[in-house]
């Protein structure tokens, strides 16, 4: 069942807080770090969220960008990286253009319940409201959008918008891939054309993924949230057995050192706010997976249960470039 777009007619922002800023409140976008943002996001070496902002996640991908161009790995929007960036400046770093119509389809969940067996009764575990789906659709949050879009206008059929410009250059995904498959990646705006892995690397220290040609050649980057002190990631040389698009969970109470008293084994339905959200990508080590996240904003920034947590987006690029029997190198 799909939620009538007539009845998708919410303000952009609503249930955003408008309460006065803190005074640890985020600086205002920076366009100039913005657009550095798109083109590394459109390159492969994911900033994380597009949001304007210096962080962690943007010195990863600059320094993996400068690795893939030879430059000296500073971290920074030094010289010879926007000399380098130069040349993609054609992707602007945002976009006007009308609401998707993709983005009013539900059904939408609001509240979201955060009880396992309660999720395990739904359909799916879809977005809450429209805004949080446009803000997956361009690499961004609602909180972002809000910020582009002030004045509190309402999401519609034809109504226009400012988004960063996630677009990609083509959606024209291999035909044996699921139908449902090729529309979620064509939702998040993942482009058709990706390198191809012949191995990955995942770095703790620099809390990053990276995608390795035959010739050792860094070819695409992601941060990510890898273990804790729970379940610390384990090092090691796995493989990739396979990808399940879409995935429901196996909700077991046993394997998460968090889990409440009482809680029961669960089958969660899919859906990109889901546990592993739009994939996973089952490794040889028992238990163990790369996977989406219905919290992109936390990736780099927080613990996972000794899996590797990409946003959703990063999660489906990926999954474009590896095939079974891909090796995974995990290390400190």
């Amino acid at each position: 069942m799909r939620t009538g777009i007539a009845a998708c007619f919410l303000m952009l922002g609503a249930g955003i807080s408008q309460a006065q800023p803190r005074v640890d409140a985020k600086p205002p976008i920076d366009f100039s770090i913005l657009h550095a943002q798109v083109i590394l996001d459109h390159l492969g070496f994911s900033p994380g969220i597009l949001d304007g902002r210096e962080g962690q996640s943007l010195v990863a991908a600059l320094k993996g960008f400068q690795e893939a161009r030879g430059l000296k790995r500073s971290g920074t929007l030094d010289a010879p990286t926007l000399s380098a960036l130069r040349q993609y400046r054609d992707w602007r770093p945002v976009k006007r253009m009308a609401v998707p119509l993709e983005a009013l389809e539900g059904p939408f969940i609001n509240p979201m319940p955060k009880d396992p067996a309660e999720q395990a009764k739904l359909s799916t575990l879809g977005y809450t409201r429209p805004l949080e789906k446009l803000a997956e659709m361009f690499h961004t949050t609602p909180e972002v959008l809000v910020e582009l879009n002030p004045g509190g206008a309402a999401i519609a059929s034809g109504a226009e918008f400012v988004f960063p410009n996630a677009i990609p250059v083509s959606r024209d995904y291999a035909a044996d891939l699921k139908p449902e498959w090729r529309k979620t990646l064509a939702e998040l705006n993942v482009d058709a054309t990706q390198p191809e892995a012949d191995h990955i690397v995942v770095d703790k220290s620099d809390k990053v993924l990276r995608v390795l040609d035959k010739n050792d050649k860094l070819v695409a980057q992601f941060s990510a949230t890898m273990g804790s002190q729970h379940d610390p990631l384990p090092i090691g040389t796995w493989k990739i057995n396979g990808a399940d698009t879409n995935p429901k969970f196996h909700f077991n109470p046993d394997l998460f050192w968090d889990a409440k008293p009482g809680d029961e084994k669960a089958m969660l339905p899919p859906g990109p706010n889901g546990p592993v959200g739009v994939v996973w990508l089952d490794l040889s080590k028992e238990h163990y997976g790369i996977h989406g996240t219905p919290e992109p904003q936390t990736i780099g920034r927080s613990e996972s249960h000794g899996c590797i947590r990409l946003t959703n987006w990063d999660a489906a690029r990926l999954a474009l470039m590896v095939k079974p029997g891909t090796k995974a190198v995990f290390q400190e």
